[in-house]
């Protein structure tokens, strides 16, 4: 037993404390990760001499630390599973050496006998509170050993205190994603996976855990930053803790690295908030707005958008797009994205996918005469496009069939009628680079909504020289970089474009994929009522102002339930706004009133965007959000409420708005557009302290309807609503 004193490796950011217990013959023991501790604090002792020896148990104790390892006593969940043809199938880290700078420690583990490495990076962000753990794999064999064949590489091992009740993770489908599921912990694993090669509809790669009962106690998050398969595991620990694990999920003989080659896992951004799922939310807001691609590192004012998918689905003509176009541009919208049916032979979802030109009925002169008269109206032009995807039944697949994801002897499974090609393949990769290049170079373009239809199957590599030589083996994590090293392509030959993820709506959403784009489609579904949850999850880790969010028709397309136009709106007004319809089929007062609420976001979107957001329900039907920028001089909040359903009670509840200033006095302001008498508060100003212990009595609401509110501090200024 190593008896040599302790060291500890202590990390301190504003609100959090990270202290591992080291010594150079092993990995670092977890000793604790939770609320910010004071300046030199440590344990008093090392942990084995807390931990007596129970009865029927091994003689050397073995603690959780930061990289587990099967076999040599530790019966928990390993972070490594590899082997080396079946031999060295059991690993021990008995060196380690570690490097600080600032608030990273680099953790060097060696095992001298299975000859592998392991340098763990971990970082905590003194500003965000953001603990970001990534591990990186090294054969350290010579050609004379086997190769090391990996099952399982943990990208982080995380502790959780044996007071964790329940794990909040989000399970779906299409059109229906973000959707919380709540479970008790217990000493059952709790185990989420997704094998889908993409992030999912139904698993994303992320949960919160809370330590108490209380609504706005104590919680920790954990993402995996990987838009491909993945797993998270958390399991009860025998001294009453608990072990959380998240990494990417590998494929039978997926990675079998050779003497000198690593493994790199993905990123984990992990989080502890003492006070509730907005705060951890705040936390995961400003890390994900500091990695995204923005020109100059600088978030333009989101662009009001009409996406034409719902408007016209795969019935083009560029005469009725012009005329939307126009119509588009005269309720004040700014980006208009033309979507799916615009190529060669796509007149359904059964062909033209990899086809990537305009098609020749549709588009006599090409997409330049649409591109420009959208231009000529005063806004941007978007395209749609899925490069990843092939149909059978196109040029494309009828001269390379060999460019797409099979099995050789399996039949070909086919999702929307197409394939998924294989990037890792050089030359498919090229190919879609100068398709999307041609496009991008001729075409007045500065927006991609860049799709995704469908999950991968069947993902073996079909040409020399891929994962290591082998033919048709798996090639899911390959895909993944592959994808990553187009888009970045795409990015660097053309700096000003903006990119979103689309994946059936939000079959892709993730902090790797956000590296290399701006915006994300979280459900296909605008059915406002269905929206509102699916965007106050997302909110969990996603800031508004990424998160694509439409007025759609009435009925909705993916539920048949109508809403008002006002309620859509409203909706849509706490993310970033765009429409999914025809606006030309609006009667005039609708469009008049479409207008009031595009005007209201634009002059509202600097205070709704960049912001802080809490999310509450206030009970009897009504949720509500409220939104603050605190780089805005006038120091507003915005309060979003919705009632949901029909109340139950003779008056409403009063929303208590726990983010305000004691020492303020607010004056209120119904910003709701409306053709008819709205409701108004009284202006006298109204102290913060008796808003957050008292709340704000609201006015009696018919269901599915909203109010946009405005509490501003007496000595600012409200900025004046404008165009």
């Amino acid at each position: 037993m190593n008896q040599e004193a302790p060291n500890y490796l202590i990390l301190h950011s504003n609100r959090s404390s990270v202290i591992l217990e080291w010594c150079a013959t092993e990995a670092p023991l977890w000793r604790y990760w939770g609320a910010r501790l004071l300046d030199g604090t440590t344990p008093p002792t090392r942990l084995r001499a807390t931990r007596p020896t129970p009865p029927a148990s091994l003689e050397f104790d073995q603690p959780l630390s930061i990289a587990p390892t099967f076999g040599n006593g530790w019966f928990g969940q390993s972070a490594l599973l590899a082997h080396r043809d079946g031999q060295h199938f059991t690993q021990s880290w008995n060196n380690c050496a570690v490097t600080r700078e600032k608030q990273n420690l680099c953790i060097t583990l060696t095992d001298t006998i299975a000859k592998i490495r392991l340098v763990i990076n971990m970082t905590l962000a003194s500003a965000t509170d953001m603990l970001e753990i990534n591990s990186c794999l090294y054969n350290d064999g010579t050609d004379a050993d086997e190769k090391l064949s990996i099952q399982w590489l943990a990208a982080a091992t995380l502790p959780l205190p044996a007071t964790s009740q329940r794990v909040n993770s989000y399970v779906g489908q299409w059109a229906s994603e973000f959707q919380i599921q709540t479970d008790t912990l217990s000493r059952s694993i709790w185990r989420r996976e997704n094998i889908r090669g993409r992030t999912s509809h139904d698993c994303f790669p992320a949960a919160t855990v809370a330590i108490s009962a209380q609504q706005n106690g104590p919680l920790y998050g954990a993402h995996l930053a990987w838009s491909g398969n993945h797993s998270q595991t958390i399991e009860w620990q025998h001294d009453g803790q608990y072990q959380w694990q998240l990494g990417e999920w590998l494929a039978p003989g997926e990675v079998q690295l050779q003497s000198g080659q690593y493994l790199q896992s993905p990123t984990v951004f992990a989080a502890f908030a003492p006070d509730g799922a907005d705060s951890l939310a705040h936390c995961y807001h400003a890390t994900l707005r500091a990695l995204m691609p923005w020109r100059d590192g600088v978030i333009p004012p989101r662009p009001v958008h009409l996406n034409t998918w719902e408007a016209v689905y795969f019935d083009h003509n560029e005469a009725d797009l012009m005329a939307l176009a126009t119509a588009a541009a005269d309720v004040g919208v700014e980006r208009f994205v033309l979507d799916d049916g615009w190529f060669h032979a796509r007149n359904n979802d059964t062909a033209g996918l990899g086809d990537w030109w305009a098609d020749k009925k549709k588009y006599p002169q090409g997409l330049a005469p649409l591109a420009h008269h959208v231009i000529a109206k005063g806004m941007s032009f978007g395209l749609w496009v899925e490069p990843e995807m092939v149909n059978p039944d196109s040029e494309l697949f009828r001269a390379h069939p060999d460019w797409a994801f099979q099995i050789s002897g399996r039949p070909i499974v086919t999702g929307r009628n197409q394939l998924v090609l294989d990037l890792t393949n050089e030359t498919v990769e090229n190919y879609l680079f100068d398709c999307l290049s041609a496009l991008l170079t001729t075409l007045p373009i500065s927006y991609l909504k860049w799709d995704m239809n469908r999950d991968i199957t069947h993902a073996g590599t079909r040409h020399a020289g891929a994962t290591h030589g082998r033919k048709e083996s798996a090639a899911y994590s390959a895909y993944v970089h592959a994808l990553y090293r187009l888009l970045a392509r795409i990015r660097a030959a053309f700096p000003k474009l903006e990119i979103e993820s689309c994946a059936s709506g939000g079959g892709r959403i993730d902090y790797a994929i956000l590296r290399y784009t701006h915006r994300v489609w979280v459900s296909d579904c605008n059915d406002a009522l269905a929206r509102l949850t699916i965007q106050q999850a997302a909110l969990q880790w996603l800031p508004p102002e990424i998160i694509g969010s439409h007025v759609g028709t009435a009925p909705a397309h993916t539920t048949g339930r109508s809403q008002s136009l006002a309620f859509r709106a409203a909706v849509a007004l706490a993310g970033h706004f765009g429409l999914e319809m025809d606006v030309r089929k609006l009667s005039s007062t609708e469009r008049l009133e479409l207008a009031e609420w595009i005007r209201l976001y634009r002059s509202l979107r600097d205070t709704l965007h960049q912001a802080q957001v809490w999310r509450g329900d206030a009970g009897d039907g009504i949720v509500w959000q409220v939104h603050s920028n605190s780089q805005k001089k006038d120091a507003a909040y915005i309060l979003c409420i919705y009632r949901i359903r029909p109340t139950m009670q003779r008056w409403s509840p009063s929303i208590t708005l726990a983010m305000l200033d004691d020492q303020c006095r607010y004056v209120i302001e119904n910003l709701t557009p409306s053709q008819d008498k709205v409701y108004e508060f009284d202006k006298t100003p109204v102290d913060g302290a008796w808003l957050k212990q008292s709340g704000l009595p609201l006015p009696r609401m018919t269901a599915e309807s909203a109010l946009i509110i405005r509490l501003i501090a007496e000595n600012h200024t409200a900025t004046k609503l404008s165009n």
